[in-house]
């Protein structure tokens, strides 16, 4: 069973934001995240994962009525946004949010665990067959 594991952040955080913390924990942050990734990609978990930039960078982009792209900015000050994920391929949801809660135990500020939310959904493969008639 493929699941994707959104890493998210924004106003609901017990932390501050990664951006304000001191340079070694940042390090120490990145340093389990590539731990961790590594640790799934060796254990044939993982399929996929991706850090994504900072959401100042982020940009909506939608069709104008001419068909061409029309910019805006993405993240409102204050709402949550998704910062990284994950894709793996595991044979229960229950290995999955297991997966989710060690990310989740990321470290902070001190080497503290951020408990930041790790939204976990399913990749079904697929539309549903009622669909596809």
């Amino acid at each position: 069973m493929k699941f994707i594991l959104l890493m998210q952040t924004g106003s609901n955080m017990n932390f501050p934001p990664m951006h304000t913390w001191p340079a070694d924990d940042i390090k120490g942050h990145i340093r389990f995240m590539m731990g961790f990734s590594k640790g799934l990609r060796d254990s044939g978990e993982l399929v996929v994962s991706e850090g994504l930039s900072w959401p100042g960078e982020a940009v909506l982009v939608r069709a104008d009525a001419e068909g061409k792209p029309s910019l805006s900015s993405a993240f409102p000050a204050g709402k949550e946004y998704l910062m990284g994920l994950w894709i793996i391929n595991v044979p229960t949801k229950e290995r999955a949010y297991e997966i989710a809660a060690q990310a989740s135990a990321a470290p902070g500020p001190g080497g503290a665990p951020v408990n930041m939310a790790i939204e976990v959904r399913q990749i079904p493969g697929g539309p549903p067959p009622e669909f596809l008639a």
